[in-house]
């Protein structure tokens, strides 16, 4: 229990400690008009109140991240609570805050442009390419997966096919609609309900009967199941990432920034929903350990059940009892639907942005949408198991290549880069080393030793490449300038 509410007590004092500097390195300028309001269109540039857009971060970053990657990540052992904490503050946090301001300052650019903006054409690309991708995957499995979930806790007659048509009519409202027609007042309910019930939880465990076996004091030393072939760096580092850090939160930043009256707002809303995902982390992998007993109990349950989902549904019955199920029906059922919907939403921004078509017109939008849900309807057509595997590792690549553009972006405007340039080259390590002593077929299944060291390699790549950047703009001689 002390470990949790220090980890806790951390997480509040890195919003208040290092939010602030950061927000001081950036340099905010409360004076400055906002694409909400130099760029108002009644759909995706709308000024909507602070508290909406915080909770609507919130929710479109968190979804099911913070609950599942706890669950799966905490089995790993008490590592997990470390990486959380400093994950967040240092890492998650300053990607989420950077990069919504980087779209601030550009008129509420989507990530792909952000990021091209910074490191060249060819990344530009790449990066519109992997995006695209990514979120569209998120789309069709975020169908898939509540609505199986959601017919397994309700009635017979609202089957899975039943369920999967009704979220997908759902997505195609979010991603066409004014942004404060349909999210802007559902979202903040729902993020709202997913903070409640880890609240509730927390209080079960600080005021109930219940014992949090961290295991601290037997060392940091893994304690997954198949120890041999998930060591703790990098695996642990990919399985939490919503909690942490997470390339897919800079997708969402830029639909929020949008929406955003001042940029004295930015901190409580980006840097804080991050922190307040990481206590939502926290919540549930400390949960996770003391609903099963500890590091084995909660492996053989997993072995023993179908995967996090089970665990989320009997930690929400047996400590909250009627309310708790119906607080998981909630959860379970909105936070992967509304992550999914955003997801769409996000895919057309970027989609837009790269065809230059304006977007205040419900034709153009259908008409930049209609590839992207059919491609998302294809997907859920066939067996993508294996795809999906390596959506967190391209997840994680996506937060590699967000730091180092904030890296970039930080140094040519004279700022302390520093806070983006370590996060940058410990994401770089963990994606390239993730890759390579992954077991096949999900990656090469290099011995570990191997696979780090071809991370450190990898740094050395980035931090050569970066230095010589340093150089060339602070002799003057660097043409790649750009004015925000």
């Amino acid at each position: 229990m002390t470990i949790l509410l220090i980890s806790l007590a951390l997480l509040v004092g890195g919003y208040c400690i290092y939010g602030l500097l950061v927000e001081k390195v950036f340099g905010i300028d409360p004076k400055r008009l906002t694409p909400a309001r130099s760029r108002t269109d009644g759909v995706d540039y709308v000024e909507l109140p602070t508290w909406k857009v915080f909770l609507i971060q919130f929710l479109n970053i968190a979804g099911l991240g913070p609950i599942f990657g706890a669950i799966m990540g905490v089995m790993f052992g008490p590592m997990a609570f470390i990486w959380i904490v400093f994950g967040s503050i240092f890492g998650g946090a300053v990607h989420d805050f950077i990069s919504a301001m980087m779209s601030l300052r550009s008129g509420g650019d989507s990530l792909p442009e952000l990021v091209g903006r910074e490191l060249g054409p060819v990344v530009k690309q790449a990066m519109r390419f992997i995006s695209i991708v990514l979120l569209v995957l998120v789309g069709a499995v975020f169908v898939l997966t509540p609505a199986g979930l959601l017919d397994n806790m309700t009635p017979a007659l609202l089957s899975t096919n039943f369920w999967i048509v009704v979220i997908f009519l759902y997505y195609i409202l979010a991603t066409l609609l004014p942004i404060d027609k349909l999210i802007g007042r559902f979202y903040p309910i729902f993020g709202f309900v997913l903070l409640f019930m880890a609240v509730g939880l927390l209080g079960v465990m600080l005021f109930g009967d219940v014992a949090i076996p961290d295991g601290f004091s037997y060392g940091l030393y893994s304690r997954h199941s198949a120890a041999d072939t998930h060591p703790i760096f990098p695996m642990m580092f990919v399985s939490i990432a919503c909690g942490a850090v997470s390339g897919f939160h800079a997708t969402q930043s830029p639909m929020m920034a949008r929406c955003l009256k001042n940029e004295k707002l930015a901190r409580p809303v980006f840097y804080g929903a991050m922190i307040a995902e990481g206590l939502v982390a926290l919540i549930w992998a400390a949960a996770a350990i003391a609903f099963t007993g500890g590091y084995g109990e909660l492996s053989e349950y997993m072995a023993a059940h179908n995967g996090a989902g089970d665990l989320v549904a009997d930690i929400s019955v047996g400590w909250l009892r009627t309310f708790g199920r119906v607080l998981a029906i909630l959860v379970v059922g909105a936070a992967p639907t509304t992550t999914g919907g955003t997801s769409l939403r996000s895919a057309r921004l970027i989609a837009a942005d790269v065809l230059h078509i304006d977007q205040s017109k419900l034709m153009r939008r259908l008409m930049v949408s209609l590839p992207l849900f059919a491609i998302a309807f294809g997907l859920m057509c066939i067996d993508f198991n294996i795809l999906w595997r390596y959506f967190a590792w391209t997840n994680q690549l996506l937060a590699a290549f967000t730091l180092w553009a904030a890296t970039v972006y930080l140094a040519r405007h004279r700022r302390l880069y520093i806070v983006t340039l370590i996060p940058a080259l410990f994401m770089t390590m963990v994606v390239v080393s993730y890759i390579l002593v992954a077991p096949s077929p999900e990656g090469f299944g290099l011995p570990e030793p191997t696979a780090l060291y071809a991370g450190a390699a990898a740094d050395g790549i980035c931090l050569l490449l970066f230095a010589r950047y340093e150089v060339l703009r602070r002799s003057g001689r660097l043409i790649h300038e750009v004015s925000y």
